[in-house]
């Protein structure tokens, strides 16, 4: 098949330019081989394809007809070919990205910002979902990669840690009695506790570290935003369990206190996915490569 299409390649060329010494030349190839392919392709389709003038060679009927339909689908070809190289060199293409919404504001936007800055021609689709959900788009290829909250255990995706982070509980004025203790795991359980839902990656972590403590947690409150963590605690509506890294101006400004614990919390990471067997896109390759040049791990 191949050899067939390099036949119509050549043909093409010859036809464009009126002539077979012209043709070798720009396809750098000999004239008496560029011959032997038109007699070729003559000799398969038992057609006279040109007829040889003083200025060169015109194409017979029967070769317009055959050029009308293989110079668009050559075309095509070279403009595919095109397309791959550009794709390749990121002067065009697509990123298609999960993200969880608390990643995608506190860790995901600069490096985002930074990758349109110096690949604007490729578009972007960013979806926002949960990690588990994340990690079923990555394996169905309705996305190209996912920043995640892990852990996450699955064998057929490719998980790179990028960023340690530590849950936490933060309080406001109405709980400053707290400031100067340190409590155990089941002082925090039983105060008003406001927490992400149920089906939050962060949130099972911190739960799973709880129970094998032997403490059960059950929150007051559920919230499918990590800023109205915040925004609760300091109204003094409870205790809320954020992400330290996400929650320094908070902590800073906004008349919050981190609550001091007996036993800690574990650090836990972020992490880009991707599927394990199928080579990343140029772009999505590029994006992997912005976000582990900054990593903290």
């Amino acid at each position: 098949m191949l050899g067939k299409l390099e036949g119509y390649r050549i043909f093409n060329q010859v036809a464009v330019l009126g002539s077979f010494t012209k043709a070798a030349n720009t396809l750098f190839m000999s004239q008496p081989a560029v011959s032997q392919s038109i007699a070729a392709l003559e000799s398969e389709l038992g057609v006279r394809l040109f007829t040889r003038t003083r200025k060169g060679v015109v194409l017979t009927e029967e070769g317009k007809l055959l050029f009308q339909h293989v110079n668009p689908g050559i075309n095509l070809i070279i403009n595919g070919e095109k397309r791959v190289q550009d794709s390749k060199n990121l002067m065009e293409g697509h990123l298609k990205l999960g993200v969880g919404d608390t990643i995608s504001r506190y860790f995901l936007l600069p490096h985002l910002e930074s990758f349109n800055k110096s690949f604007p021609s490729i578009k972007m689709k960013i979806i926002n979902r949960t990690t588990s959900e994340l990690g079923e788009l990555v394996k169905s290829g309705d996305i190209d990669l996912a920043v995640i909250n892990l852990p996450l255990e699955d064998n057929s995706l490719e998980i790179e840690p990028i960023q340690k982070v530590k849950d936490i509980f933060v309080a406001g004025n109405r709980y400053s009695a707290l400031k100067e203790r340190k409590l155990s795991l089941s002082e925090v359980s039983s105060l008003p506790l406001i927490m992400l839902d149920s089906s939050s990656r962060s949130r099972q972590y911190v739960e799973d570290f709880f129970r094998s403590k032997g403490v059960d947690i059950n929150p007051e409150i559920e919230l499918g935003s990590h800023d109205l963590l915040l925004q609760f605690a300091r109204i003094g509506l409870g205790v809320s369990c954020v992400v330290r890294e996400y929650s320094e101006e908070f902590l800073k400004s906004e008349g919050l206190f981190q609550l001091e614990l007996i036993e800690n919390i574990p650090e836990r990471s972020i992490g880009v996915c991707r599927l394990r067997s199928v080579e990343p896109s140029p772009a999505a390759r590029k994006f992997i490569e912005i976000i582990l040049s900054t990593s903290k791990m």
